[in-house]
């Protein structure tokens, strides 16, 4: 039976969660924690661990799905549904909006605003990977670990190698990690582990016939679709990671040119919530009906859905597997690659997508410290950089 007063208290939380939670997944998380652990103590910091823990470890955007697992051990599957839609809808709207901007005034994507967002970003990311870095990567085989991962990637930027990095991350930690910790506290989920099979069934099922449907039938909404779930099902790390996965998928294809591409990315540093609803911009882009809002509304649904079938179908079988010593270690050493895919990333696309001269590079510093060492918010940084960008066009 549904509980109308915890989903309304969801429903509450994490809609103002999603229009203040600015700065990423890792600030995301940090969000989550102080409402939700400190304030409103939901759980304890053991389970927020564990769910942090298994979010880390699935492809999809994590701190999504952090919210999803939290709407249901508060109200069960509505409750998650709820809170992820509340989370993510401030930015799904703004980022829809911007679409709808950049379609009637094409000098948006060349905005010197624009330019300071990213750029700003470049300050965004590189601090999350040094906070991730110092947590995730503590000694010396998880660094090591980390550089080599992101040689890999830049090495080898497709897909299929973050996710052979991320395997081979779990191996090395599963064979190196007999030092590692446990810490397996937290209380097993309540749902059916048959429901969390058929939600990793159906999963499967879509990355496997939607591609299959697309190239049958040609049509090409069923093509982007295609697209944006595989995108959601494969990216390991967060948004962040995701930027050159939908790149290689839309942008050679012709559906969407580069600079417009990369206007969305900068344009999404500025909103709070997911990055992923970066999609809801691209689907929007694409479009070029009157009624954009839909091809927005496709691509979130298409991105996000893989992200919300794993987390669910995943959470039945989590603690008795996370109780295992070598299952923690195998998460140790994914977790270190995580901050690899993640470095690899600052660099491609983030800093060479931004950074065009010396002038832009001493930008970008001074943005990382205000953020790192005076501990701006990260929203404040993000609209100052925005203001900057237009003065110093």
């Amino acid at each position: 039976m549904i509980d109308g007063r915890a989903l309304s208290e969801v429903a509450r939380v994490f809609l103002r969660l999603g229009c203040t939670s600015f700065g990423g997944p890792v600030a995301h998380l940090a969000y989550l924690r102080a409402e939700l652990v400190a304030r409103r103590r939901w759980l304890d910091d053991a389970a927020f661990a564990d769910l942090v823990a298994l979010c880390q470890f699935l492809p999809g955007p994590a701190s999504s799905q952090v919210v999803f697992a939290l709407g249901m051990r508060r109200a069960g599957l509505a409750g998650a549904l709820v809170a992820s839609l509340c989370f993510t809808l401030p930015s799904a709207v703004a980022m829809i909006a911007f679409a709808y901007g950049v379609a009637r005034v094409p000098r948006l994507v060349d905005a010197g605003w624009l330019h300071g967002l990213k750029l700003a970003s470049v300050a965004v990311v590189a601090q999350a990977v040094g906070a991730m870095g110092t947590k995730l990567c503590p000694d010396r085989w998880r660094r090591a670990l980390c550089l080599a991962t992101a040689a890999a990637l830049l090495a080898f930027p497709t897909a299929w190698m973050q996710v052979a990095a991320l395997a081979a991350g779990a191996l090395v930690g599963f064979v190196r990690g007999g030092d590692i910790p446990s810490n397996a506290t937290a209380e097993g989920p309540s749902q059916h582990v048959r429901v969390g099979a058929v939600a990793l069934a159906l999963w499967a099922a879509l990355l496997v016939a939607l591609p299959v449907l697309a190239a049958s039938t040609g049509h090409r909404a069923l093509a982007e679709c295609d697209a944006f779930y595989r995108a959601g099902s494969l990216v390991f790390g967060g948004g962040h990671v995701v930027l050159p996965l939908l790149r290689a998928a839309l942008v050679p294809r012709g559906w969407i040119d580069d600079d417009t591409f990369l206007a969305g990315y900068g344009a999404a540093q500025a909103v709070p919530g997911p990055l992923f609803t970066f999609a809801g911009y691209l689907g929007a882009a694409m479009d070029h009906g009157s009624a954009r809002w839909v091809g927005g509304l496709r691509a979130l649904a298409a991105i996000f859905l893989p992200a919300w079938l794993l987390v669910g179908g995943a959470l039945p079988f989590w603690s008795r597997w996370r109780a295992r010593r070598g299952a923690q270690a195998a998460l140790a050493g994914a977790n270190a690659s995580v901050v690899g895919v993640l470095l690899a990333a600052l660099w491609q696309p983030v800093i060479t997508g931004a950074v065009r001269s010396p002038r832009d590079a001493a930008f970008a510093v001074v943005c990382f410290g205000l953020l790192d060492v005076v501990q701006a918010p990260p929203w404040a940084v993000v609209c100052g950089a925005a203001a900057a960008g237009v003065a110093l066009r």
